[in-house]
């Protein structure tokens, strides 16, 4: 298995943990939008954020989008995934370079800048669920550590990283989320954070040949760990042709006027695998009949 989400419990359930790789989730998205190293860590930390907290879903039709709006170069990013694994996304400037940071890294938070934090949880109801914060380090990591505090309540640690090769492909990917529940016992809690305070990066330890398993292994070392669950993941996207063609014929009889006189094909892009779909003049009228 290539890419593949853990769930796992411990401490008889006083804990939920997950975690993820995701080396070729963040290559495909790279791929498809030709992102910078720094965008590619970025966008990469997000899509396994997102995997993760997708199967947290319940629904079988749930959706969660994870919305990142900043005011630096990277603008925002955007992904969406689904409770069984599915993720995809894209950032609003794939292309951005920056001087590595402080600490020699890719400066992912330069990129971000500030700004906010927005999940959507549409999990089939009137409205869906949304919950909004400020980023706190446009580090992506910590940022959706305060969000499960402040927005959900539950108190989390996330930990999220991309390496990169000489060549600007993606090395390793991956991270994990760690929950605590409402009736955690003070001593769960102390080993936990002793644990944690162990962990040096979520790239090193990928780097040194650490599967999920052995990721919750450690975070969750004298805890009674219970692995309840393995979940492929991958970036996929449910776009078509037969999508868009739908999308193109909600716009309306006068859109599509408009297109036919202009007398060329048009070309739709997918904003989140970047394909692009072409219309010929003769498929655009074929498209006017059907619409209202």
């Amino acid at each position: 298995m290539s890419d593949y989400i853990v769930r796992a419990s411990a401490a008889d359930a006083q804990i939920r943990a997950f975690a993820c790789t995701a080396r070729e989730v963040a290559e495909t998205a790279r791929r498809a939008h030709n992102t910078s190293p720094v965008v590619t860590a970025a966008l990469g930390r997000l899509l396994s954020a997102g995997a993760m907290m997708g199967v947290m879903l319940k629904g079988e039709q749930d959706i969660l989008t994870l919305q990142i709006s900043g005011d630096g170069p990277a603008g925002g990013l955007t992904v969406t995934a689904d409770s069984h694994g599915n993720v995809k996304g894209y950032a609003n400037v794939p292309d951005v370079i920056l001087p590595a940071n402080a600490v020699g890294k890719l400066d992912v938070a330069g990129a971000i800048g500030k700004g906010s934090l927005r999940v959507i949880k549409d999990m089939g109801l009137k409205e869906p669920y949304v919950g909004q914060t400020l980023l706190q380090t446009g580090e992506i990591a910590e940022d959706l550590t305060y969000y499960f505090a402040a927005s959900e309540q539950v108190p989390s640690s996330v930990g999220l990283g991309v390496l990169m090769e000489r060549d600007n492909t993606v090395k390793q990917a991956g991270g994990f989320i760690v929950q605590l529940m409402p009736f955690a016992e003070e001593g769960v809690i102390d080993r936990l954070e002793e644990n944690l305070r162990k962990i040096t990066s979520v790239t090193a330890l990928l780097e040194a040949g650490n599967t999920p398993e052995q990721i919750l292994g450690q975070l969750l070392a004298g805890l009674n760990m219970e692995i309840t669950d393995t979940i492929p993941t991958a970036f996929v996207c449910s776009c078509s042709k037969a999508r868009v063609e739908k999308a193109l014929i909600s716009i309306g009889k006068e859109e599509l006027k408009d297109m036919i006189e202009e007398g060329k094909e048009i070309e739709v892009n997918c904003h989140f695998c970047n394909r692009n779909y072409c219309f010929s003049v003769e498929e655009l009228k074929q498209l006017y009949e059907k619409a209202r």
